[in-house]
């Protein structure tokens, strides 16, 4: 793994540059979010996905996200009622992720049985300018250990995961707190998970 890092505020545009050539490569990266570290690859490279399965000991059973720059494109890869919208703008960037209908740009491995995928726009520069320099999505999912503990420390993480994947960005160590996870899908918003971020607007 090669490892680079960045400053939080100022990230040196070389070290993004060198994570996208990786991303558009088919390769494997873990990089942070405005919650915890993330292990994210291209949404369109099936090797990569493949990579991220299993280094993650999973199938497709558990929600990743599609880490977005903007909410610009997102009607490319979910389906976005208007009152949904008004929601994600409202609220994003930040610790969220929305689970939305998935749209028929997204390769169908992603879907979940529920035919849904999770949007994250999270408030980090170091993720934003990925997904910006790489010109579509990242499918983000969390770097936990085989039984589900958050790894906070990047060289803990470095350790862990050296021989797994190609490149890490290391941005200090995270907290252990998570997105908030609020389905969008139906009528009615429902909360799947309570994690960092205010949820006042779906508990009226």
């Amino acid at each position: 793994m090669e490892y680079l890092e960045l400053h939080p505020e100022t990230p040196q545009q070389r070290y993004i540059n060198k994570a996208v050539e990786v991303l558009k490569a088919g390769g494997v990266i873990i990089y942070p979010t405005d919650t915890v570290y993330g292990i994210g690859c291209d949404i369109y490279s099936r090797a990569a996905l493949e990579r991220v399965f299993r280094i993650k000991n999973d199938g497709v059973t558990k929600l990743f996200s599609f880490v977005c720059a903007n909410l610009k494109d997102i009607s490319k890869y979910a389906k976005v009622t208007d009152s949904a919208y008004r929601s994600m703008k409202h609220l994003l960037p930040g610790p969220y992720t929305f689970v939305l209908p998935a749209a028929k740009e997204v390769p169908k491995t992603l879907w979940t049985k529920r035919k849904t995928v999770g949007i994250r726009v999270p408030k980090n520069k170091i993720a934003i300018m990925l997904a910006e320099e790489l010109g579509n999505p990242i499918v983000s999912t969390s770097v936990t250990t085989r039984v589900g503990e958050i790894l906070t420390d990047p060289e803990e993480i470095r350790s862990i995961f050296d021989l797994s994947v190609d490149l890490m960005l290391a941005d200090g160590v995270l907290s252990n707190k998570v997105s908030s996870i609020v389905d969008l899908s139906g009528d009615v918003p429902e909360i799947i998970r309570e994690g960092l971020g205010d949820l006042s607007l779906f508990k009226e």
